[in-house]
């Protein structure tokens, strides 16, 4: 077993994260931290987010917008 495929649980740690699309629980409605986090990264980029969207689209919606306006590098 190769200790680069350990998880480490730290932020960044590429075994740590897992495609939403394959989250148990990623139908769900989104939590209030993500509701919170992705209304500000939307407005930033003036984009509308709908209020009642899944934890799995508000983790794939914050990833585009980080990019778009440029947080969370």
């Amino acid at each position: 077993m190769s200790e680069s495929n350990v998880n480490t649980g730290q932020a960044g740690d590429p075994s740590a994260e897992k495609d939403p699309s394959d989250w148990v629980t990623g139908d769900e409605p989104a939590t209030g931290a993500q509701k919170s986090y992705l209304h500000t990264l939307a407005r930033q980029a003036g984009e509308d987010v709908p209020d009642d969207i899944t934890k799995a689209d508000a983790s794939i919606k914050i990833d585009e917008l980080q990019e778009e306006t440029g947080r969370g590098q």
